[in-house]
C-alpha cells in the first residue's frame, strides 16, 4: 500500500453535504496537504539522517576522548605507581634523616656538656695561671720591693681576664686595676741604674790610687844662693839641700792611718772596700735604705782615709758616693693581698657552684 493510499484509508471519507457534490477545490485541498505531508515527511527524514550523522560523529568523538582518557588514566596510573614508589623512598630517606637529626642533636648535646666543661675548666685554669701570677708579684713586692716586676705580673694578669671577656670577672678586674693604679702612683726609684753605678764603682776600685802611692807635689826650684865663704861653703849647702830632697814629711789628716801599708794589707784594703759596695748593692735591692747608706758613708770614710783625694779618680769615686748616697731606695709599698684575696674567694665559690 502506498503512503498516499495509508494517508487517504487513515482519513475519514468526506461526505458529500446534502445537496453539493466533490468539485476541482476538493482535489486542490487534497493534493496541498499531501505536498506538505511529503516536505514534513522529507523533512524529518533529513533530521533522521543528521541525527545518525551527528549521533555517529558524537560516538567517534567520544569514543576518541574515552581512548584518550583511558591513555591518560594508564599514565597517570603509572604517574601514581612511580609517585608511591617515590613517596615510599622519600619516607625511607626522611627516617634515616630524622634518625641521623636525632643523632646530631645528641651530639650536639654531648658537645655543648663538653664545651661547658672545657669552659668551666678553661676558667679555672685561667685563675690558676692568674693566682699564681698574683701571688708572683706580691713576692716581688714583700722580698725584694721590686715595685716593676709587680707591675708587670699584675698587668699580665688583667690582661688575661681581658681576653677571657667574661661578665664574672669584672669585679676581679676592677680589684687588680685598684692595685696597679696604686703600684703607679708610687715614686719612681732606679733600682737599675743605681746597681749599675755601684757595679762600675767595683770595677774602679783596683785603679784608685792608694795615699802612700801618691807623688809628692813637685815644689818649685828655688833659686840657688851662693853661701858665703868660698867654694866650701858652697858645696856643703848644695850637699844639704839634696839631702832635704830625699826625706820628705807630710801632714795626715787622720793621725791613726798609716803611712805605709804592705802590698797585702793593700790588696786586702780594695777586696774590704768592693765587699762594702756590694752590701750596699744587697741593701738596695731589699730595699734597706739603712744598710745601703751605712756602708756607702763607710765606702767614703775608707777612700778618704787610705786612698789618694788629691786623685781625679779618687774625686769622681767620692762624688759619686755622695750622690747615691743621697738618693732615697726606701718606698711605702702597697700591699696587694686585696686582688689575691678577690681571686681566690671567686676559685672556692667557683669550686662550690660546681659541685
Amino acid at each position: 500500500m502506498s503512503e498516499n493510499q495509508e494517508h487517504q484509508a487513515g482519513q475519514p471519507e468526506e461526505v458529500p453535504a446534502e445537496g453539493k457534490e466533490a468539485g476541482p477545490s476538493g482535489w486542490k485541498f487534497f493534493n496541498s496537504a499531501l505536498v506538505i505531508a511529503l516536505i514534513a515527511l522529507a523533512l524529518a527524514g533529513w533530521q533522521w539522517v543528521d541525527s545518525r550523522h551527528r549521533v555517529s560523529q558524537l560516538e567517534q568523538t567520544l569514543g576518541k576522548r574515552l581512548a584518550d582518557f583511558d591513555t591518560y588514566n594508564k599514565e597517570s596510573r603509572i604517574l601514581a605507581t612511580q609517585a608511591q614508589e617515590n613517596t615510599r623512598e622519600a619516607l625511607v630517606k626522611l627516617g634515616l634523616l630524622e634518625s641521623k637529626v636525632a643523632d646530631s642533636q645528641n651530639q650536639q648535646v654531648a658537645l655543648e656538656a663538653l664545651y661547658q666543661e672545657l669552659s668551666r675548666n678553661r676558667d679555672e685554669w685561667a685563675l690558676a695561671d692568674i693566682d699564681q701570677i698574683l701571688s708572683i708579684a706580691s713576692q716581688q713586692l714583700q722580698l725584694s720591693g721590686n715595685v716593676k716586676a709587680a707591675l708587670i705580673a699584675m698587668e699580665a694578669a688583667d690582661s688575661r681576664l681581658q681576653r677571657l671577656d667574661k661578665p664574672q670577672f669584672i669585679g676581679l678586674r676592677k680589684a687588680i686595676n685598684k692595685d696597679i693604679e696604686r703600684l703607679k702612683a708610687l715614686p719612681f726609684v732606679d733600682t737599675v741604674g743605681i746597681s749599675l753605678r755601684l757595679d762600675e764603682l767595683i770595677g774602679e776600685v783596683d785603679g784608685l790610687p792608694l795615699a802612700f802611692e801618691a807623688k809628692p807635689k813637685a815644689e818649685q826650684a828655688a833659686p840657688k844662693e851662693k853661701a858665703a865663704g868660698g867654694w866650701w861653703a858652697q858645696l856643703g849647702w848644695e850637699t844639704w839641700q839634696d839631702i832635704k830632697q830625699l826625706i820628705q814629711v807630710r801632714r795626715m789628716d787622720q793621725p791613726d792611718a798609716p803611712p805605709l801599708l804592705p802590698p797585702s794589707q793593700a790588696y786586702f784594703l780594695r777586696e774590704n772596700l768592693k765587699l762594702r759596695l756590694l752590701t750596699a748593692r744587697i741593701a738596695l735591692l731589699q730595699r734597706d735604705e739603712a744598710s745601703y747608706k751605712a756602708d756607702l758613708k763607710a765606702a767614703q770614710e775608707w777612700l778618704t782615709r787610705y786612698f789618694d783625694t788629691d786623685s781625679k779618680a779618687t774625686q769622681a769615686a767620692l762624688a759619686t758616693l755622695r750622690q747615691l748616697a743621697g738618693s732615697p731606695i726606701s718606698i711605702d709599698l702597697p700591699d696587694i693581698s686585696g686582688s689575691l684575696d678577690a681571686v681566690r674567694d671567686y676559685r672556692l665559690t667557683h669550686e662550690r657552684g660546681t659541685h
